[in-house]
């Protein structure tokens, strides 16, 4: 099993998805031997997972199912152990974008975090780039790491610990692209500069104040950068549903209707507002904004490395 190398078959010491509904999933480290616990009952690993195709309806011990999922970065990013917060998919997909990464490019990245945007990077530049990620803190290092390794991508990944904005990432000049998500992004924008190539590349920061985004684009801009922009992405999710409105009263609606032939029991009315006269409402599907939404994540700023 791999993130970035699908597989058919779940197999013994894989990363699976236990997907229970759309609200409700986990992920699982696959052991011979091993029993997971459900709302539906057991899952049994030995007889009900290994050998099992990704993509499975399985039955628990209590007759209810669940879906076995092949494990991908926007499942993981759903799924993972938080370590620290993390970066979810609105804001990974216009980084990944912004920073116009594809097979083959070189990124570094800081801080590693739970490893949430490190997966995604790590699918986007496989199968022949690298991602350099540095990370401050010794034992989240180590459990980046470790999950690497388990996720079948350790050969696409380096990471270090050690303090980005003293330190570096490590490497010279050979960066298509650095991202910044630390308290001080401003004391690393000159190591970032050293990472990239020398002919040009792009970096982004990540910060949830706009003190700190100020910073950094003086820095940036000290530094000489050019093109910076910052930007903001926010989700606002819809709930549709149908909603019954009072028809007004326009005083002579039913002999207007009738004035112009209109004929309930053609098949070409059925289902027409109109038919909803003598009941005085009419039936409407309505978009609501959810009263409650996740809103500000954190602003992203964007800059190029100049070629002079």
């Amino acid at each position: 099993m791999s993130f970035v190398e699908y597989g058919d078959t779940i197999k013994n010491g894989d990363t699976a998805i236990v997907f229970l509904g759309h609200e409700s999933m986990f992920p699982v480290k696959v052991q011979h031997g091993t029993v997971t616990q459900t709302k539906y009952g057991v899952i049994r690993h030995s007889t009900d997972l290994i050998g099992k195709k990704y993509g499975s309806k399985v039955t628990c011990s209590k007759g209810g199912w669940v879906f076995i999922l092949h494990p991908t970065p926007e499942l993981w990013t759903m799924n993972l152990p938080h370590r620290t917060q993390i970066l979810y998919s609105t804001d990974i997909s216009i980084i990944t974008m912004m920073l116009e990464l594809k097979p083959g490019s070189i990124v570094c990245e800081s801080g590693t975090g739970s490893g949430s945007l490190s997966h995604a990077l790590i699918r986007t530049v496989a199968p022949t780039g690298h991602l350099y990620t540095v990370e401050f803190h010794q034992q989240r290092a180590e459990k980046a790491r470790e999950e690497f390794r388990e996720h079948g991508v350790e050969h696409l990944v380096t990471v270090t610990n050690q303090d980005v904005c003293k330190n570096g990432f490590g490497v010279s000049n050979i960066a298509d692209a650095v991202f910044l998500d630390i308290p001080s992004p401003w004391e690393a924008v000159g190591h970032a500069k050293s990472a990239l190539k020398a002919e040009g590349g792009r970096i982004c920061s990540f910060s949830p104040c706009i003190e700190q985004v100020q910073r950094t684009c003086l820095a940036m801009e000290e530094h000489g950068f050019t093109e910076i922009n910052t930007l903001e992405i926010l989700l606002r999710v819809y709930n549709v549903r149908t909603i019954s409105l009072q028809i007004p009263d326009l005083g002579k609606a039913s002999e207007d209707n009738s004035s112009i032939g209109f004929d309930s029991s053609n098949p070409s009315n059925q289902g027409s507002p109109c038919t909803n006269l003598q009941q005085g409402t009419v039936q409407f599907k309505s978009g609501v904004p959810l009263r409650e939404m996740v809103g500000h994540t954190g602003y992203l700023t964007f800059a190029t490395k100049s070629l002079f």
